[in-house]
């Protein structure tokens, strides 16, 4: 049984995390907000403040999976200085504490989809795929990202998995697939969604993958983009004359018209996840 801290577990991928692994770890919880999970060890605080965290005895914790940030919705200042400093701050403290694996919550906006200017150099997005942001998440996530490769340098005994998760849905709501029409803030992420039980899969796989130094940044995403239409009709509504300088022949193959805009083949070789869920209501 492993010490496993987990960040944002007022969230509902947190708490959801928390709720499926501690059945088989000793699971210590960190969020502003009360953790309603039974069986773990709840600190209400914030993840970014150093008297927060001595609450938790680094030595007791094998791995870290963090999960807490400010979204797309909060201004730029806050983005930077939450998720970047304060997850620097984060691993930090417990890699001084003797923790030598972390699994980090990135996500799919690391690319910069935000903007409506955004344009992919390539499709389907490899998984380090450059950071072309211009209004501060997914800038915030890539400098996280970047943070985790700065530490390894120092300690190349460290795992980091950055993980860029796509847009998470719930269980029980069903998907809406996207048809052509303008482009606007989120495109990408409109169409790469994942469902909650998929994620947890992922984190968990990822928590108890075995240790191996270094960095890696692995996309995570549905097996299939969330849309109607298929993703060369799309790109071509949203980006116009711009979309003829992006090679669609991936999509032009019989079978893969609607495949992920995102690059998934590594996160299946580095932990053996795949999505069990279809994003379109089919069965895989």
């Amino acid at each position: 049984m492993s010490g496993i801290l987990i960040t944002g577990t007022s969230g509902f991928i947190g708490r959801a995390l928390a709720e499926s692994m501690v059945k088989n770890h000793e699971v210590f919880c960190i969020s502003r907000q009360p953790t309603e999970v039974e069986a773990v060890t709840a600190i209400q605080g914030d993840f970014t403040s150093p008297d927060d965290l001595q609450k938790i005895n680094p030595n007791q914790i094998d791995v870290v999976v963090h999960l807490a940030a400010v979204t797309g919705g909060g201004s730029e200042e806050e983005q930077l200085r939450v998720n970047v400093m304060g997850s620097y701050q984060l691993v930090r403290y417990f890699l001084d504490g003797g923790c030598k694996k972390f699994v980090l919550a990135s996500s799919i906006a690391a690319v910069g989809f935000q903007s409506p200017l955004f344009r992919p150099l390539q499709l389907p997005m490899p998984d380090e795929h450059p950071c072309l942001d211009r209004i501060g998440y997914g800038f915030s996530k890539y400098l996280m990202e970047e943070v985790s490769r700065y530490l390894a340098r120092q300690n190349e005994d460290l795992d980091f998995i950055n993980i860029r998760l796509a847009s998470i849905a719930p269980d029980d709501r069903e998907l809406t697939p996207k048809k052509v029409g303008p482009v606007g803030q989120w495109a990408m992420g409109s169409i790469s969604y994942m469902y909650l039980s998929d994620t947890v899969r992922c984190l968990t796989l990822a928590a108890e993958a075995s240790h191996k130094p270094g960095v890696r940044i692995l996309n995570a995403v549905g097996t299939q983009a969330c849309a109607e239409d298929t993703v060369p009709e799309i790109i071509r509504g949203w980006y116009g004359a711009d979309a003829d300088q992006i090679d669609l022949s991936h999509y032009t193959r019989p079978g893969h018209e609607r495949d992920p805009v995102y690059e998934i083949h590594r996160i299946e070789k580095e932990l053996g996840f795949v999505p069990e869920r279809s994003v379109l209501g089919n069965e895989e």
